[in-house]
């Protein structure tokens, strides 16, 4: 019976489908780098969470032994709810705010070390001998950078901010202040989630050139990518400073720096494109116009600027070219 069996014709194997392949890339990302990606923002955000539980008890205290001393009498209950729900909205915009500086030295780090990294514990050799694209390597990494870290430490930061907000509902309603229900009724939770959200798009664009740097000299770099990636071209950019004071040439070098420093290395951190925008700061006529700070429309209205879809023509040069870096590196 299993002579008979053995001499049967098997069915072929069909081959895992590219888009398979391109999942069991994005596991492996995530669990090499789970530390960066998942416990950072975590640990960040559950820290914020102490102080401002700290900070609540250690409010209340102080309420309840100079509660004789405190006088807000005057103020109308209903300008008190306004600025409670100011007051939420801060609360929310803070734990993603946290969050979100975590994201952008997670993904500069990231970033920098992901193709040197594979070449410096030959797990490359690995890689390259199993049924997989450099393409879908590299794109893998570069999904993890430009799209899903964001979207992890999003949610997270909203989680840390709805529990911050809640911390401070709980604690204004438990010292009876007038108004305490203006931290619901006034606040912008919705919008200030929807607007979040709504910059994750607009994050990838404006990272892709940073992002694609420091992935190239990564790529590139036999050692000390950091070297290559940061120190030179800072320090070129002193130099040439210097050597403009110096010498009197009177050219504008704030270009320069903007060029090489900011768009080229900062702006893996979210937000650093509102320079750029129209101040809402000054539009605000109350605590009620906080979640106006972050409105969509105001930041997406970057995306009619020359600066942001040159950055992203040359962040996806700067990718292709480490892609072909990786396929063509002497590994010896």
């Amino acid at each position: 019976m299993n002579t008979m069996t053995d001499t049967l014709p098997r069915a072929p194997v069909a081959a895992p489908h590219a888009t398979h392949k391109f999942k069991l890339l994005l596991r492996r990302e995530f669990w090499e780098h789970k530390g960066g990606f998942f416990w950072a923002p975590l640990i960040a955000g559950g820290i914020s969470l102490l102080f401002t539980l700290l900070g609540a008890i250690g409010g209340s205290i102080l309420k309840q032994r100079h509660m004789n001393e405190i006088n807000i009498s005057n103020t109308k209950p209903d300008e008190i709810a306004r600025a409670l729900g100011g007051a939420g909205d801060v609360a929310l915009l803070g734990g993603v705010g946290i969050t979100l500086i975590v994201l952008g030295f997670v993904v500069f780090f990231y970033s920098l070390g992901s193709l040197y990294d594979d070449r410096r514990d030959r797990s490359v050799l690995f890689w390259k001998s199993l049924p997989v694209s450099d393409a879908s390597t590299v794109g893998a990494k570069v999904a993890w950078a430009l799209a899903l870290a964001p979207i992890l430490a999003i949610g997270i930061g909203l989680l840390v901010g709805i529990a911050t907000w809640v911390i401070a509902a709980v604690t204004t309603t438990v010292n009876g202040l007038p108004g305490a229900s203006g931290i619901f009724t006034y606040s912008h939770p919705l919008k200030l989630i929807g607007s979040v959200i709504a910059m994750v798009p607009l994050y990838a664009l404006w990272a892709l050139p940073a992002v694609g740097w420091l992935m190239f000299c990564s790529a590139a770099s036999r050692s000390k990518p950091f070297l290559w990636a940061v120190m030179i071209p800072v320090l070129g950019c002193a130099l040439i400073s210097f050597a403009n004071v110096v010498l009197g040439m009177g050219y504008n070098v704030g270009r320069l720096w903007y060029v090489v420093a900011y768009r080229g290395l900062l702006s893996v951190f979210p937000a650093t494109w509102m320079p750029h925008l129209e101040s809402s700061v000054g539009r605000m006529q109350g605590p009620e116009d906080i979640a106006n700070v972050v409105d969509v429309m105001n930041n997406w209205s970057i995306a009619g600027t020359a600066d942001l879809w040159i950055g992203v023509v040359a962040g996806v040069a700067m990718i292709l070219a480490a892609i072909r870096l990786r396929r063509w590196r002497d590994e010896g």
